[in-house]
C-alpha cells in the first residue's frame, strides 16, 4: 500500500527545476528570468555567465539543474533542449528594524524569491 502516483504535469518531452529561498527581491530575478526566456540552453549559459547581476550564478545552476534533469531523467537530447518557460514566486519576506532619529524605527523589508525553469526539447531537431 502507498498513495498512487500523480499525474507528470509537464508533457514527455519537458523536464524542470525549481531553486527555492534565493535571497533577492523577486522583481530583480525577474530580469534574469526574461533573459533567457525563449533561448536555446547553451546561449542561455552563455548569457548567465557573463551577465553582472549577483543572483546570475544561481539562476546558472538552476538552468544546469533543469538540463540535467532532462538529460538523464527524462532520455532528452540535450543540444536541443530550449528554455519554455522561466518564472519567478514570491518567498517569504523578513522583516529587520532599523533605528532612526528621534526614537523612531523604520522597517526594512528582506524578501526571498523562488525560481522554476522549464526546459523542452525542440521538435524540429528530433
Amino acid at each position: 500500500m502507498g498513495k498512487p502516483h500523480r499525474e507528470r504535469k509537464l508533457a514527455e518531452n519537458e523536464a524542470q527545476a525549481v531553486t527555492r529561498l534565493l535571497r533577492v527581491s523577486p522583481q530583480k530575478l525577474n530580469l534574469l528570468a526574461q533573459l533567457i526566456r525563449g533561448k536555446k540552453v547553451d546561449r542561455a549559459l552563455a548569457d548567465l555567465e557573463f551577465s553582472r547581476k549577483r543572483i546570475a550564478q544561481d539562476v546558472k545552476k538552476t538552468l544546469q539543474s533543469a538540463i540535467a534533469n532532462a538529460e538523464n531523467n527524462h532520455d532528452l537530447d540535450v543540444d536541443s533542449l530550449v528554455v519554455k518557460e522561466a518564472y519567478v514566486g514570491k518567498g517569504l519576506v523578513m522583516k529587520r528594524i532599523k533605528p532612526r532619529a528621534r526614537g523612531r524605527a523604520a522597517r526594512i523589508l528582506k524578501p526571498f524569491a523562488q525560481i522554476t525553469v522549464v526546459v523542452r526539447q525542440a521538435e524540429d531537431a528530433a
